[in-house]
């Protein structure tokens, strides 16, 4: 089973009921990715230990937006990879 979803305020999901956070989340549903264009931290308590964080966790990188997507992984067909590594 696959789901997507945007979290744009972790505070909000947080402040939901616990039957609407398992309901977008089931606890079940624990191979998760979480792909942020930024740091990863915090991310993992969504993805969960069974689950892979995609971002940038460094500096010092400058380039145009589609070069630098490319670089850090970013592309369809990368996060594609990340998600079916988790799948096998």
């Amino acid at each position: 089973r696959a789901t997507c979803m945007a979290m744009p305020c972790w505070e909000r999901f947080d402040a939901q009921p616990e039957s609407y956070r398992h309901a977008v989340l089931p606890p079940g549903l624990r191979r998760r990715v979480s792909l942020e264009a930024g740091v990863t931290a915090g991310w993992h308590r969504y993805a969960g230990d069974a689950g892979v964080c995609l971002g940038l966790d460094r500096f010092g990188e400058s380039a145009p937006g589609d070069a630098l997507f490319d670089y850090f992984g970013f592309r369809v067909e990368q996060v594609m990879q990340a998600v079916e590594s988790l799948l096998h």
